[in-house]
């Protein structure tokens, strides 16, 4: 992906809401079962709330009881950058937007097939756009 998006941070600030900046630009989370996205059952996209990149497809969604948002792949493998997390004494692998390397969340090697993966993604993160 060439389109990189960068921003000042107070370009961020005004641009996002106190819980998107926090989890987008600050590595935050919000809390199991609070998000918007976390039982949308509706077809359409996911996009980053950040910068509107195609994230994350309906098709894709399931339910993993986790309390967030889960998919077993994303649109396009371009889509997200993961990087190696060791945060609170564990080591994960973080899911950032690739195109303005916003924080979405996590994934796991825990989910359905076909991939047997499950991006765990924080739903302020994310916009949905419904399919027409």
């Amino acid at each position: 992906m060439s389109d990189k998006l960068t921003l000042t941070d107070a370009e961020w600030r005004a641009r996002l809401t106190p819980e998107q900046y926090h989890i987008l630009r600050e590595q935050g989370t919000e809390r199991a079962f609070t998000g918007e996205y976390e039982g949308n059952k509706a077809a359409g996209q996911y996009v980053c709330a950040g910068c509107g990149a195609p994230l994350f497809s309906s098709e894709t969604k399931y339910n993993s009881g986790s309390g967030w948002p889960s998919y077993y792949a994303p649109m396009e493998d371009e889509a997200v950058v993961e990087l190696t997390d060791t945060a609170h004494g564990m080591v994960r692998t973080e899911v950032r937007c690739a195109a303005c390397e916003g924080h979405l969340g996590h994934v796991f090697p825990d989910g359905p097939k076909p991939t047997g993966l499950r991006y765990c993604i924080n739903s302020a993160s994310l916009a949905f756009k419904p399919e027409e």
